[in-house]
Formats: structure tokens, sequence, C-alpha cells
């Protein structure tokens, strides 16, 4: 980045951080900033109305992705472009296990969910293995055109194979329920996609901050310097591949779950390249990061639709201008801001 935009950027932080709010901000300790925010989301919902609120969950679901591929991408250094290939799988199994659980047809809701959640976790977590073992070998831009083919395959299969997806005209499943609330609502499905979102965010920090998140991190900054100081990659990358896929594997069980119906259009190459995107947007290796990419990416276009004519070209400008000024994202981790400036 050039040095007068440098410049530019860290006068406006500056500026920013001077406010006394910011500052009052700042001295908060940790739990309360945490239980602060958390109260909001929980009210939030009621604030903005149903509209918005299904916007939030759309959100949500992408920060839940987001953090899954964060995992493969932005920890590991691999970089997927068929990441909606195991948020697909999930989906398609939640639906079939559904359905196979709950043969009722007047009966419109289920108490299994609960149940299949994990189960289709586990099952985007083994086709996510499955898939690192015949890429181990491949880096960079192999690796994303080995996985690009890979979510295009998956979305024909689920196209064609009519005996058991119904092809295009999709499958329908049925909608979970707690107790005695059937989650038929807006805001039903805020609440079970904002405490996915809270448990990715959860179990992404502590990987990120254990030895198995420093493994990735010596992977992507060298994969033959990692392997030269004893870090077993071939494992590591598996443990990527898997753990990535597992949170899509949630995120495509709540989605077929909030959905009803789905189709195998629902999974196409723009989904991936969406998530991807966030990534970038918000700060590669950046969690909070994710959380400000998902909003940008997947509520802006939203606030932007006044002005439905002129939306795309506005929030195509916008993202020029935040890629030229700050390439790195809105919030990178602090190792991706120092190779930053250190490639100044």
């Amino acid at each position: 980045m050039p040095l007068h935009n440098v410049a530019i950027m860290t006068d406006l932080t500056q500026k920013f951080a001077d406010f006394p709010l910011v500052q009052a901000y700042h001295k908060l300790d940790g739990r309360i900033k945490v239980f602060g925010l958390l109260l909001f989301l929980v009210a939030l919902p009621w604030m903005v109305g149903s509209y918005w609120t299904q916007v939030l969950f759309i959100v949500g679901l992408y920060v839940m992705m987001g953090i899954g591929l964060n995992v493969a991408v932005g920890f590991a250094g691999l970089l997927v472009l068929g990441y909606a290939a195991f948020y697909g799988i999930s989906a398609y199994a939640y639906v079939l296990l559904v359905r196979a659980f709950v043969p009722n047809p007047a009966q419109n809701y289920t108490h299994v969910f609960w149940f299949l959640i994990p189960v289709c976790i586990f099952v985007a977590l083994i086709v996510g293995a499955l898939l690192g073992i015949p890429v181990l070998r491949t880096r960079g831009d192999y690796l994303a055109i080995v996985t690009l083919g890979f979510g295009e395959i998956v979305r024909l299969v689920l196209n064609n194979m009519d005996n058991i997806t119904k092809g295009p005209q999709g499958l329908s499943g049925k909608a979970p329920a707690l107790f005695s609330i059937q989650f038929k609502d807006p805001i039903h499905f805020y609440y079970l996609i904002l405490a996915g979102c809270v448990i990715a965010i959860f179990v992404a920090d502590r990987l990120n901050n254990s030895r198995l998140g420093r493994a990735w991190i010596a992977m992507r900054e060298d994969e033959d310097v990692a392997r030269a100081m004893g870090i077993n990659v071939n494992k590591y990358k598996l443990l990527a591949f898997a753990i990535g896929a597992s949170f899509a594997g949630a995120g495509g069980a709540i989605f077929a779950a909030r959905q009803g119906t789905i189709f195998p259009s629902d999974f196409t190459l723009l989904v991936s390249i969406n998530v991807l995107c966030l990534i970038v947007i918000g700060g590669m290796g950046s969690i909070p990061g994710i959380v400000l990419g998902s909003v940008i990416l997947m509520g802006l276009p939203e606030v932007l639709r006044e002005v439905q004519q002129y939306r795309l070209l506005a929030y195509g400008f916008l993202l020029i201008i935040m890629m030229r000024f700050r390439p790195e994202g809105f919030i990178p981790s602090a190792r991706r801001k120092l190779e930053f400036e250190r490639g100044d």
C-alpha cells in the first residue's frame, strides 16, 4: 500500500479512536463487552422487524460458513473454491434423514432436528476429509481448481439424481421444533443461527490459539519450512479440510430447516465465491473481520435496495474503494496486518 494511503487510514483511525464513547468502550472489561453485545443481538429482532430479521439470518448463516472457510483459507492457507459443496451435502443429508425419521406428511415439525445437527456436521466432516486425501500434494491455484471441480460435481449430482434428490424440482423437509415451540417465524431461526454463530466463533477462536492453530499458521506461511520443522503437513491439511467443512455442515442443516424445500441451485459456485469474498473483505484469518465482512457483503445490498437501479453499481464501487485503500481487509488479524506492512 502506498505511504500516503497508509497515512490517510492511520489519521482516520486515530480520529475515530479519540471519540469519548470509543475511549469509554475500550476501558470496559472484556466480559462486559461480550455480554452487552450478546444482549444487543438478542434484542435486535424486536427492533428491526420481520424482514430485517430474515436478512440477519442470512448474515449469520454466512458468518458461520465464513468461519469454516477461514479455517482452511485464513488459518491453513488452503484456497478452497468449492465450499458450497459441503453446505449442500449437509442440507440434503438433513432433509433426507428428516424424511426417513418423520415419514408422516401431516406432521409439520420434528424434534429430531437436534439429533440430526451433529449427524450433518459429521457427514460434512467426513466428506471434507475424503476430499482432502486426493489433494494433499496440490497447492495454490491447483488446489483451487480441484476444489472448484468438486463443488460443481456435487451440484450436478444433486441436480441429476432425480430418484433421491428430486433434481431441479427440489426436496421438501420438515420444520424443527423445541419442546412445544414450532419453528415457523423468522425470529426462531434468527436465534438458532445466532446460537450457531456464537458456538462457531468460540470453537474457531480456541482452534486459532491452540497448537493446531499454530501448525496451520506455519503451513500457511511456508509449507516446506513447516515440513522441515517436523510438522505433519498432510495430517494438518486433512484436519483443516474436515474441520472447515464441519462448519458448513451446521450451516447447511440450519438452512434446510429454515427453507423447507431446497434445490441444487441453492448451492452454486456463487455461494462459495461470496463466502470467500467476505473473508477477504473482512480480513483473512480474523474472526471479527468475518462478521464485518458478512454484514457488508450480505447486509449492505439490502440497505441499498432503495436505489434498485444503481444498487449493484454502488456496491461494486464501494468494494473497489475498499480494496484500493484497505487490501488486507477491514479487520485483519495481527499477523496478516504485519505481512502487509512488511510488503510495503
